[in-house]
């Protein structure tokens, strides 16, 4: 890897806060030059390649994957906050674009609806991501569990190596979802579809791709094959033979402006583009945060959903398509000696040169090689590792990942991405509605209180009953709360005197909480149960006195800071007789 930048300096002014290339500009040394030269032409070898197989991917002209690739990188070096990330074109997103607009296509669509429909949808995501980033909530993202986060990127893996898979043999498919491109695949296989010379070509850039990233990761593998393949094919006349070809593309560089696409077309586009932006702040989130965590830098995730919102903003307006940051590019770019952003902005001037003079060189790129490279990354998103440990540490976070990803192949990348939202909002909902709760008791070796059922060695104060409830008292496990202490209190072999709740896990209490705690109180001293605190935090008692139960409870003879200092006092009222075998009551361990 390329030796890690030094801290970024601080801003001047509000311009450079917002724009952090000017900030990197001025503070640029001469020593970092060779090193971000070098990865930026690293970088381009797998831009162009990469950038057309993606569009590919898409359903789009592969030119527009160029297009993609040269304003997201020249917007992200200007706005972007890490001064290492690579974005663009990201076999991640590709899929979810095709799902969004090839149901929007009309039977006599032909490629500018494609690339309108792709534009409009990359200006949605950028004003979405834009927004979120200026109104501060670009840690939305969170809200997907890193579990269900695997599942989903392996579903999409699937879903992306299926469609790729009738290309790599030589022929079409017209299905849009996976069940349907895998039958129609099957089917062709059966009758005959494959052009062996096409699959060879297909075969053997997979195969190269695939071993030289196994054997040489920095290794532009991709830049090999997509060279190997596009010279096999002029030597050999392999177009003669059937095999696609790209054909001439464009060249020059599309004029800014605003796609044109029917009003009734803005609202699919807008539901996609929601999930679009999620799927792009939650890769990007995380690829910075691993990022910054290396190069011991700060960097606000604001700022960041902001930048990639501005990306797609550029790339929208060029005729490109939705981008995000990405993963396979980033280590490449590093690895060569990428110091800062200038790396991508070299990547992205050889894209374009690419586009000014050398369209007619890419013209017999062959499209079974462009399968391939869709397939590897493919294949890079499958993360079976992860899988097979989360089955072996814990299997029901496994099975959420499983669901996530069958939500992807049963139902389709879009909806599979409010599966895997639900999925994440549902384990965490689960987790406070049925929170883990436990009975303390005094061991003799160790300092504090633990949980007699993970310790049923532990001695219980006579007459006391310490409960901990690992969760805040809210609306929707109040009434758990209170069926647990019951049945507590009604297991002792001999009746409690007093009910003390450890409250140091219990960080917040709302008013139906609140209601369940009065309800209890009053039940339990009609019992002739007191009902006493211990390590209430701060906030949770202004909370009780807000509602008026703090002195109903008892004020701060009901309130303790310490367990050990309830318990003394519980001692002191009772008259228990009590010998701590640990030699002191409480005090200096914590709950467990």
């Amino acid at each position: 890897m390329g030796a890690a930048p030094r801290p970024q300096p601080r801003p001047r002014g509000r311009i450079e806060r917002l724009i952090p290339g000017l900030r990197t500009a001025r503070t640029y040394q001469r020593a970092w030059l060779r090193g971000d030269l070098a990865a930026g032409l690293v970088l381009s070898a797998l831009l162009v390649p990469q950038g057309m197989a993606y569009a590919q991917l898409a359903g789009l002209p592969p030119v527009t994957g160029l297009y993609s690739t040269v304003l997201a990188l020249l917007a992200y070096a200007l706005f972007g906050p890490s001064r290492r990330l690579i974005v663009g074109p990201d076999s991640s997103l590709l899929a979810l674009v095709a799902a969004a607009i090839i149901p929007l296509v009309s039977t006599s669509g032909d490629a500018q609806q494609r690339v309108a429909l792709a534009s409009a949808l990359a200006l949605l995501v950028g004003a979405l991501a834009l927004g979120a980033g200026l109104a501060r909530i670009g840690t939305v993202a969170e809200l997907i569990s890193r579990p269900v986060r695997v599942g989903y990127l392996n579903g999409i893996a699937l879903v992306i190596v299926v469609s790729q898979l009738p290309r790599l043999f030589g022929f079409t498919v017209t299905a849009s979802d996976l069940p349907g491109q895998l039958t129609q695949f099957v089917q062709g296989l059966q009758n005959g579809a494959t052009n062996p010379t096409a699959l060879a070509v297909g075969l053997l850039s997979l195969g190269l791709i695939l071993g030289l990233r196994w054997r040489w990761p920095w290794f532009p593998g991709v830049l090999v094959a997509a060279v190997g393949a596009t010279i096999a094919v002029v030597l050999f006349d392999l177009t003669a033979h059937g095999v696609v070809v790209v054909g001439p593309i464009p060249s020059g560089f599309p004029v800014p402006a605003i796609p044109a696409v029917p009003v009734e077309d803005l609202q699919p586009l807008l539901l996609a583009a929601l999930g679009i932006a999620f799927v792009a702040l939650t890769d990007t989130s995380a690829l910075s945060r691993a990022l910054a965590a290396r190069d011991r830098v700060t960097v606000s995730p604001n700022h960041e959903v902001a930048a990639i919102g501005a990306a797609n903003l550029a790339s929208g307006l060029f005729q490109g398509f939705p981008i995000s940051a990405s993963s396979s590019r980033t280590p490449v770019s590093i690895a060569a000696g990428a110091q800062t952003q200038l790396s991508g902005v070299v990547g992205a001037l050889v894209v374009l040169l690419v586009l000014l003079a050398g369209g007619n060189l890419l013209a017999n790129f062959p499209s079974a090689t462009l399968a391939a490279i869709v397939i590897a990354a493919g294949l890079s998103l499958l993360d079976l590792a992860t899988v097979r440990w989360l089955w072996s540490a814990r299997r029901s976070e496994c099975l959420l990942s499983l669901a996530a990803l069958a939500g992807v192949v049963l139902f389709g990348v879009l909806p599979g991405i409010v599966v895997a939202v639900s999925l994440s909002i549902g384990t965490f909902v689960a987790r406070l509605w049925r929170p883990y709760g436990a009975v303390l008791g005094r061991l003799g070796d160790r300092k504090g209180y633990h949980d007699v059922e993970r310790h049923p060695d532990a001695e219980q104060v006579p007459g006391l009953l310490i409960y901990r409830f690992d969760a805040p008292l809210f609306f929707a496990n109040a009434d758990h709360f209170a069926r647990e202490v019951r049945r507590h209190l009604a297991a002792r072999a001999e009746p409690a005197r007093w009910l003390l709740i450890a409250g140091e896990p219990m960080t917040d209490v709302d008013t139906t909480g609140a209601e369940t705690l009065a309800r209890l109180h009053d039940d339990l001293e009609a019992q002739g149960i007191r009902l006493a605190f211990a390590e209430i935090k701060g906030p949770v008692k202004d909370h009780l006195r807000d509602y008026g139960l703090y002195d109903h409870f008892g004020g701060d003879g009901a309130f303790f800071p310490t367990l050990g200092s309830a318990i003394h006092a519980y001692l002191a009222a009772t008259g228990v007789r009590w010998v701590d075998r640990f030699e002191e009551v409480g005090g200096a361990g914590s709950p467990r």
